[in-house]
């Protein structure tokens, strides 16, 4: 059985995960407001402040680094403090998975501006070797001192459900005893600029994790999240993953689902498939909390891992519910045995990670 022995996370609530669990007491916060060009008023985002990823101790060697690494080595260094397994695993034995939706496409179009402007030959190296997407990892390798195997996954649709399903082939095939295993995303004026074309922007700054719409509103987010995983089980430390599906019809028994509804994935009307469930479980929604991203879904799998620890359910930050779903609306101490992170796109169907109480 694979566990969560460590998190480590930074987003628009701050670095940590103290951090991230207080954004969930304080719910909803009203995003930044950005020009972009071609609409005619400021759009809301969620971005990650400078101050949380200006560790000088520990980016000391990344001085000309973009955010996306930086975000990136910040998380993957909490995870590792976080984790209860001791200082040796360090080694070759450590694997590191980084996902992404989108890559660092600040840096890259920052590479292909000046490759415009100067020509080959006075294009910025620098530019250069932090536009491709295993930058970050490769940072995390180099400035964390770990020795093993290392991969990159790019996907515009489950980047975190993928990489997930390589962890899990590493550790039961003996490849690896522990995985750093992470997502990161950031956010551009470009990237701004796409989504006012393909998305509809949220006019009062709320996802609304609960309206199921044809054509949900978003508010575009950044941020990193890692988790050290280990089949150790006295390193146990949050929860145990016990499945990872992907299915044309939700079959679902979870105490709890972490619904994963950012209006990023196309029409979210598939949700409706919960009210046919022969249970009625829990529902919650924390996207309003980080904002709308590609890696979604690991930010819902780190709640779902400190609410099955913790045995308790945050409430959810934005209460809008014209269906009348069974959703949380204060914090509660419950008994949790197991949660689901439910994934839903168009014309794909579900993803659903499960969750599961340790049992020490």
């Amino acid at each position: 059985m694979i566990s969560i022995s460590g998190i480590g996370t930074v987003g628009t609530f701050g670095r940590g995960i103290r951090s991230l669990e207080n954004a969930l007491f304080r719910g909803w916060i009203k995003p930044n407001l950005v020009d972009v060009q071609g609409i005619d008023k400021p759009v809301p985002v969620y971005n990650v402040k400078k101050e949380d990823i200006k560790d000088k101790t520990l980016l000391s060697k990344m001085r000309r680094a973009d955010k996306f690494s930086k975000m990136a080595v910040t998380a993957a260094f909490d995870a590792i403090n976080d984790s209860k397994l001791s200082a040796n695993i360090i080694d070759d034995s450590l694997g590191i998975i980084l996902a992404t939706g989108f890559g660092p496409h600040v840096t890259t179009f920052d590479f292909l501006d000046g490759y415009i402007d100067y020509g080959e030959n006075a294009v910025s190296p620098t530019s250069f070797s932090h536009s491709v997407h295993n930058a970050a990892a490769s940072y995390i390798s180099t400035i964390l001192g770990i020795r093993g195997p290392t991969q990159s996954i790019t996907d515009f649709n489950l980047p975190f459900q993928n990489a997930l399903l390589l962890a899990q082939t590493w550790l039961e095939q003996g490849r690896c005893k522990n995985i750093l295993l992470g997502c990161v995303d950031v956010l551009g004026t470009q990237m701004e600029y796409v989504f006012s074309k393909k998305y509809v922007y949220a006019d009062d700054g709320k996802i609304r994790p609960f309206g199921f719409s044809e054509n949900p509103a978003m508010v575009p987010g950044e941020g990193s999240i890692f988790f050290m995983l280990t089949t150790d089980l006295e390193s146990q430390k949050y929860c145990e993953i016990s499945d990872v599906k992907f299915n044309n019809r939700l079959e679902n028994n979870a105490d709890v689902i972490l619904l994963n509804t950012d209006g990023m994935s196309g029409s979210e009307a598939g949700y409706k498939d919960i009210f046919s469930l022969n249970h009625d479980p829990l529902l919650v929604g924390y996207s309003p909390v980080f904002g709308s991203m590609k890696i979604n879904t690991a930010f819902h799998f780190a709640i779902g891992a400190m609410m099955l620890k913790n045995q308790c359910v945050y409430p959810c930050p934005v209460l809008d519910n014209p269906f009348n779903a069974n959703i949380c609306t204060t914090f509660k101490h419950k008994n949790i045995g197991n949660v689901s992170c439910l994934k839903f796109i168009k014309d794909q169907g579900f993803s659903e990670l499960v969750l599961s109480q340790c049992h020490f």
